[in-house]
This record gives C-alpha cells, sequence and structure tokens, in this order.
C-alpha cells in the first residue's frame, strides 16, 4: 500500500482513545457527512485544543491576581492544562519513537 503523506491517513471518530479523548475533550458522534478525519487534521486539531487549554489556564490565572478567580478554578485550569501538555508530549514521543523504528527497517 502507497500513502501519499501524512493526510492521506484516515482516522475513524469514535474509537474511544484515550489520548485523543482528553485533547479534544471527548469523542464527537459520528455524522454521516464526517466518515473520518485525515491524520494531519487530527493532530491539528488536538494541537489548537491544547494551546486553547494552556490559554485559558493562563487567563484564568492572571484573573485570580485581579481577584475575580477563587483558588479552585485556578486549580482546575492549571490542572487541566498540565494534563493536556503532559499528554501532547506523551504523544509527540510516541510519534517520534515510530518515525525512528520506521526509518530503520531495511528496503
Amino acid at each position: 500500500m502507497i500513502v501519499n503523506g501524512i493526510g492521506a491517513l484516515n482516522l475513524k471518530p469514535g474509537l474511544g482513545d484515550t489520548a485523543t479523548d482528553l485533547l479534544q475533550g471527548g469523542v464527537a458522534p459520528a455524522t454521516a457527512g464526517n466518515l473520518g478525519t485525515s491524520f494531519a487534521e487530527a493532530v491539528s486539531q488536538a494541537a489548537s485544543k491544547t494551546v486553547n487549554t494552556l490559554q485559558n489556564a493562563e487567563q484564568v490565572s492572571l484573573q485570580a491576581l485581579k481577584g475575580d478567580a477563587d483558588t479552585r478554578q485556578v486549580v482546575d485550569a492549571v490542572m487541566g492544562a498540565q494534563q493536556a501538555l503532559q499528554t501532547a508530549v506523551a504523544i509527540r514521543d510516541k510519534v517520534v519513537s515510530a518515525y525512528l523504528e520506521v526509518s530503520r527497517m531495511g528496503i
């Protein structure tokens, strides 16, 4: 099988992958028009949601410094951001490991 780049791979939504669930905030229900998402789109969406989570934690922290948010909100936002960042780093490590393994294969 010949694959024309990363974007040619399709992932089916709703598989219940824990790492993807953490980054995307849950599994979206499959609709008739959304039967699959390319790998590049899935990674892009996961990255943008991770960045949004980090930015939200920063905003809540700034609100707490101004006195507009309580400690519980800050802790929840920061813990969510930490979990999203750890998940993103773990996925990156797996992708790099898979790339290195494939590059070592003989043809």
